[in-house]
């Protein structure tokens, strides 16, 4: 690699940055400065400006960490009881087609159901799970994340077990290679890819999920229910430090998500 190609590829790199932290800055300053406010034609009790909504924070910091963990353990738990019910799916369909398919089918139909129709359900559903409204809620939550996470994860592990090298699997069959072999050495290796591009897709949306969930649920706790009461009860600059939590929540988890993925990257290349 040459000297002015190293330079390029740092260049961009640091454009990639840079240039989202530069959009940042100008969108919070316009925001600060009434901009935002006047280009949506709304007031700065609807739409607070950023140092209002951290003075709400600092005011009630401690209650904002405790709706955040709420939103979060349900999110990763769903998340990854998810990915572990949606790769044993894709194994079952890639060992036993005739069995495994149709669980692959039902567990996509389940995720194409929508949010506010799925919610209420798994509330119904979960009413004798425990005594404490809590409890139930957490698990009706948690439920609903599962199912969005298990299709994403079916679905694209599936193909990693199956799209093998062409005749990749012929060979390892012409060294009387076992079926774990097989697996270990061959379908569990070219599933690590499409894993990680179904949790690129159901991190976010494990995040998204457990906020919907949290309008319906029974107990009124967590980020999402927080958006919703605050909303109803006209505080905004309070639902707006719940809306930047959110949005905070899936920043973070991506990005645990992509220093991971780099991680395993860097090590199966070694």
């Amino acid at each position: 690699m040459t000297a002015r190609s190293r330079r390029s590829n740092s260049l961009d790199a640091a454009l990639t940055v840079v240039l989202p932290v530069m959009l940042g800055i100008f969108i919070i300053a316009l925001w600060q400065g009434g901009g935002l406010q006047a280009l949506f034609h709304t007031d700065s009790y609807v739409l607070p400006a950023p140092t209002r909504i951290f003075s709400i924070y600092q005011d009630n910091s401690a209650a904002v960490w405790k709706n955040i963990w709420k939103t979060t353990s349900v999110a990763m738990l769903g998340l990854l009881l998810g990915s572990i019910l949606g790769y044993a799916v894709a194994l079952l369909a890639t060992n036993f087609p005739g069995f495994g398919g149709g669980g692959l089918a039902v567990i996509g139909a389940f995720a194409s159901v929508p949010l506010v129709a799925l919610a209420p359900v798994m509330n119904n559903l979960t009413r004798d799970v425990s005594r404490v409204a809590e409890t139930r809620s957490f698990v009706a939550k948690m439920l609903v994340v599962m199912l969005i996470a298990a299709a994403d994860m079916g679905l694209n592990a599936y193909r990693g077990l199956t799209e093998v090298p062409p005749y990749s699997e012929d060979l390892m069959m012409t060294y009387a290679a076992s079926k774990r072999t097989v697996f270990f050495k061959l379908r569990l290796p070219n599933s690590v890819p499409f894993i990680f591009t179904a949790l690129k897709i159901s991190v976010p949306a494990s995040i998204m999920t457990a906020i919907v969930s949290e309008y319906f649920a029974e107990y009124a706790g967590g980020v999402g229910r927080q958006i919703r009461e605050n909303i109803l009860m006209a505080q905004y600059a309070t639902a707006w430090v719940y809306i930047v939590a959110a949005c905070g929540i899936g920043v973070v988890s991506y990005a645990v998500l992509m220093i991971v993925r780099g991680i395993i990257h860097k090590k199966l290349h070694m």
